[in-house]
């Protein structure tokens, strides 16, 4: 039986898919929706690469268990969000699951996950940069995976916080920061 995916990267898209219902939840959205459209991308090239795309998403507070249901609820006609979901909407042959924290490895499979497709590069997208796609990145860094940061693929409440988040990405975590047209996949 041949292989679902390629082994070697993967794409995590990090809570995109949302209601944006939370503090500071518009701003965030803000670049949610300028960041999607390069991530879609991504995650199409990504697709047809044959590489595993993996979401790994907050609930806001409120633990899920059933992707579909909320991902149904987060394209509502009344959700901030459903631009940005019915864009990135995942599909069947992704990965989905919910984090109870920042970081998408802690109290979830992740790892596993990663261990079984056998990757050794992560390619990290999402919000917000300098928390949960940070964290994710930290927790990726310390159990060496090589790191690629698509620079329009993330973003935050403000600006700033996305400069310093890519700065520390480069230059503490060896990530390489580029654009996501640069990303050889």
């Amino acid at each position: 039986m041949p292989q679902r995916h390629k082994p070697g990267t993967a794409l995590l898209i990090l809570d995109m898919i949302s209601e944006y219902r939370y503090p500071d939840g518009e701003r965030i959205m803000r670049s949610a929706l300028r960041a999607a459209p390069n991530i879609a991308r991504l995650r199409d090239r990504a697709h047809a690469a044959r590489l595993p795309v993996i979401y790994v998403n907050d609930t806001a507070g409120k633990w899920e268990s059933d992707p579909k249901a909320f991902v149904d609820r987060c394209m509502q006609p009344d959700s901030r969000g459903r631009k940005i979901v019915q864009l990135l909407a995942p599909t069947p042959e992704d990965y989905f699951m919910f984090k109870p924290r920042h970081s998408a490895f802690f109290g979830t499979p992740l790892h596993a996950l990663l261990e079984q497709l056998r990757i050794h590069r992560l390619i990290a997208t999402g919000i917000t940069s300098h928390q949960c796609v940070l964290f994710t990145a930290m927790d990726a860094h310390v159990r060496e995976y090589e790191l690629i940061v698509p620079s329009d693929c993330v973003g935050a409440g403000a600006a700033a916080d996305t400069r310093h988040a890519l700065y520390i990405f480069s230059h503490a975590l060896m990530a390489k920061v580029v654009g996501s047209r640069q990303v050889r996949i």
